[in-house]
């Protein structure tokens, strides 16, 4: 296995890592291309996937990100898509010209090539099985997806997607991993118009990359979080039993943002509360924003602002800083206010639940 020795194009290399496998805007033309390393990623860890939190979140698997130690796991995550109808095509680590390049993931209306990758929970090397868009609703296929039917009920079997093969642990393509290469049919979805991960997936790798114990150099390749509920939320371990971990720095500039820019945080840790970032919530908790009449979009409007009302109160009482049992109110009321709206828009298209 060949090392990489020149220390200072490493430094080069690392400090650009983090910001490629997020790029806002993944290329229509080709896969996003970014760094060169040349020893091999670890092979993927074996863990169980945590259940889904709530209706409208996806799966997007864990994976080995590069940082300036080396290769880091970045643990496997429940996410708000960042619209209605798209899905997530995972990154991959690919062997071309000598090196190891990092093929950013991206989302859109279908699943591209991922390297032949089998990540797991539908994602076993092509396509993916773990649900599908019906309308405006997301259906998760619980054969191969972890959901408790009693919270979210749009669901359906399919076990066509499961095979009874050995699971292959490799993590790249190419000589020495998966041989894998594109169909005409997935190049041709990658062609399509996708989207960048969110900027709750950005926030989710820069915790990762602060986590001591995520780099395979410290782990041996078997890191101690391998999966998480949602972003800032619950770790686990490979048997699904909590796992510990440094506390989520909110105020952390997620990887990708030059100096400067202003601090972007993701709704899911419940440490700011605007419209755009929200606008995941919504889609999550099945309104598609886009698509309210004025009279939603109004109450939907009244309510937002009310919350942020609050959220602004809450930071200057407290020198700019939420407690804790401010920031679960606020994520309670947001949730209410979701579950609200959806509930006016179900009697207003089919009369009151009975």
């Amino acid at each position: 296995m060949k090392t990489f020795t020149r220390t200072a194009t490493l430094a080069a290399i690392a400090a650009f890592a983090a910001a490629v496998p997020l790029a806002q805007h993944a290329s229509a033309q080709s896969f996003a291309i970014g760094i060169s390393i040349h020893t091999a990623p670890p092979v993927l860890p074996v863990y169980v996937q945590p259940a889904c939190p709530q209706p409208g979140y996806m799966w997007t698997p864990g994976y080995w990100a590069w940082g300036p130690e080396g290769y880091y796991w970045v643990p496997g995550v429940w996410v708000a898509p960042p619209r209605v109808g798209v899905l997530w095509t995972p990154g991959y680590w690919g062997f071309e010209s000598g090196a190891y390049l990092w093929h950013a993931g991206y989302w859109g209306p279908h699943v591209g090539f991922y390297g032949g990758v089998n990540y797991g929970f539908g994602y076993g090397g092509v396509g993916f099985g773990g649900g599908m868009w019906a309308g405006n609703v997301f259906r998760y296929n619980t054969a191969v997806v972890n959901v408790n039917t009693t919270i979210i009920h749009n669901t359906y079997i399919d076990r066509t997607v499961v095979h009874n093969t050995v699971v292959n642990r490799t993590s790249f393509n190419g000589p020495g991993g998966i041989s894998a290469r594109p169909t005409p049919q997935q190049m041709a979805f990658n062609r399509e118009q996708h989207f960048g991960a969110t900027v709750n997936q950005q926030q989710h790798q820069n915790f990762a990359s602060q986590d001591r114990n995520a780099f395979a150099r410290n782990n041996g390749g078997r890191p101690q979080t391998v999966a998480m509920t949602n972003v800032g939320g619950n770790r686990f371990g490979a048997q699904g039993r909590p796992a510990a971990g440094p506390a989520m720095n909110p105020g952390a500039r997620p990887a990708g943002q030059p100096n400067g820019a202003p601090v972007q945080r993701g709704f899911a840790n419940n440490t700011v509360n605007n419209r755009e970032v929200n606008q995941q919530q919504r889609v999550a908790n099945g309104i598609d924003s886009g698509r309210m009449s004025p009279g939603e979009a109004a109450r939907a409007e009244n309510r937002q602002q009310s919350i942020d009302r609050q959220v602004r109160q809450d930071r200057v009482a407290n020198g700019g800083r939420m407690t804790a049992p401010e920031r679960q109110q606020v994520n309670h009321e947001q949730n209410a206010a979701s579950r609200q709206i959806s509930r006016e828009n179900h009697n207003e298209a089919h009369g009151p639940r009975r």
